[in-house]
């Protein structure tokens, strides 16, 4: 189904609408109320929510071809403000509108199945799950259906969305805050973190990462979809898996430190990259994506071939094409039905990959892929096992190990970086001065912020 602006404002305002409803009634939503909040799919794709609609004399500032969703976007304002304490909760909630007009890009519940389908395919159904940028939480639905009972724990920034999401999942523990703010006792703690997380060259402030000796840590500081790989690293757990679908910015960057930093303490499972139309349905964008699939491994000593190509940019000096030499290597592993070369949001080459069946042949080519890279690459006893251990230790008190130096690839494969690259083991981390209590899996107990702080 084709992007459709005025039906998915609408939907947007009654899934707010319902939220405020319930949060001033202070009670569940029924099976009718659920299903209008699922239809939030924020406002990426929906530019004209950044134009003045206070009054109707605003709409003479619109272009004629919005004109249409002027009066749907007075009401969403009108709404907000009815149900916000004062001017300074309205301009808030309004600043997270804003904000999410260019990074709110929903995936598709056909792809977040299959994601979850194929790990749980292979035993991954987590006990601990944790969706640093939730939205709605389609992942932590996903993920859900195949371990009810997992202890989630989810972020989300934007204050209406974060809203609607603790109406959706009011038993879990849902946060209407920044991914940076989750606190140090979380590192090593979950089993699986997952998400489509926001990219752009958006700052994020970590004071861990800032004092860190690595230069990778600190520069992944810089771009918003770097800091998520490296932080949800930190808070997965040794054999756990991380699953991200990001932009092409993590794997195409010349700047290899990020990468480097990454494939230190994790083994490759799977990269894919996914066709530009995979939002045109919920966000009525084209934009490339990859998702990329890494298994904490704090014992590794070594790269693996397809390890060292994915540290490596490759430019083609016809087409100053620039990509990623595991891309260049495996074209097998690109989701797609044609192909050109065009250009990116930023004016540079970049092929176009689109896929011809959609939704629905998108998630059918992901699970053979996926599958596939799982059965090859997928180290369940190094999952499983490290479940046993985490059982043997206090849960979450765990100490950092210092970090080994980077590994270079081998002299066959040039890296072209001019980065410095002397980095210093980092310093082992003190525990926390509050050691939460022992994970007791098969009571089956979950642990509560409450229980964590005491």
């Amino acid at each position: 189904m084709a992007f459709n602006c005025k039906q998915r404002l609408r939907d947007n305002i009654e899934a707010i609408r319902t939220a405020f409803t319930l949060e001033r009634e202070r009670r569940a939503a029924t099976p009718e109320e659920r299903a209008l909040l699922q239809k939030y799919c924020g406002f990426g794709g929906l530019k004209c929510i950044l134009n003045p609609a206070r009054e109707l004399t605003d709409a003479v500032h619109w272009a004629k071809s919005d004109l249409e969703l002027f009066a749907p976007t007075a009401e969403l304002h009108r709404l907000v403000r009815g149900n916000s304490k004062d001017d300074t909760q309205y301009k808030r909630y309004v600043d997270s509108l804003k904000a999410s007009v260019l990074t709110a890009f929903y995936t598709p519940k056909e792809i977040t199945d299959t994601i979850a389908d194929v790990l749980a395919d292979y035993g991954v159904r987590p006990a601990r799950m944790l969706e640093p940028s939730a939205g709605v939480g389609v992942f932590v639905d996903a993920v859900l259906r195949h371990n009810p009972d997992a202890d989630v724990m989810a972020f989300e920034k934007d204050l209406l969305t974060g809203t609607i999401l603790r109406q959706l999942h009011p038993d879990k523990k849902m946060r209407i805050d920044g991914f940076e703010k989750i606190e140090k006792p979380f590192n090593n703690y979950f089993d699986l973190v997952v998400s489509n997380i926001p990219f752009g060259d958006i700052a994020v402030f970590d004071a861990g990462f800032q004092r860190s000796e690595s230069f990778g840590r600190r520069s992944a500081q810089k771009a918003i979809h770097n800091y998520f790989f490296l932080k949800g690293l930190d808070t997965v757990r040794d054999g756990g898996i991380v699953a991200f679908i990001t932009s092409q910015g993590v794997l195409n960057s010349t700047k290899t430190s990020v990468r480097d930093e990454l494939f230190r303490q994790a083994n490759l499972v799977s990269a894919i990259r996914l066709p530009n139309n995979l939002f045109s349905d919920n966000a009525g964008t084209e934009v490339g994506s990859d998702l990329i699939v890494l298994q904490k491994n704090l014992r590794k000593t070594e790269l693996s071939q397809d390890e060292r190509l994915m540290t490596v940019i490759q430019t083609d000096t016809k087409t100053n094409l620039t990509d990623n030499a595991y891309f260049i290597s495996h074209p097998e592993r690109i989701v797609h039905t044609t192909a050109k070369l065009d250009t990116d949001p930023y004016g540079k080459p970049a092929m176009v990959y689109t896929h011809e069946g959609k939704t629905a042949g998108i998630a059918e080519d992901l699970r053979r892929m996926l599958d596939e890279d799982c059965h090859m690459r997928l180290a369940m006893r190094l999952y499983s096992g490290a479940i046993g251990q985490a059982g043997e230790r206090k849960a979450v008190a765990v100490e950092a190990k210092p970090e080994q130096p980077a590994m270079k690839p081998e002299a066959t494969i040039t890296a072209r970086t001019e980065e410095a690259r002397t980095e210093k083991p980092q310093p082992i981390e003190e525990k926390p001065e509050i050691e939460p209590r022992k994970p007791n899996y098969q009571a089956g107990v979950q642990l509560s912020l409450l229980d964590l702080w005491g």
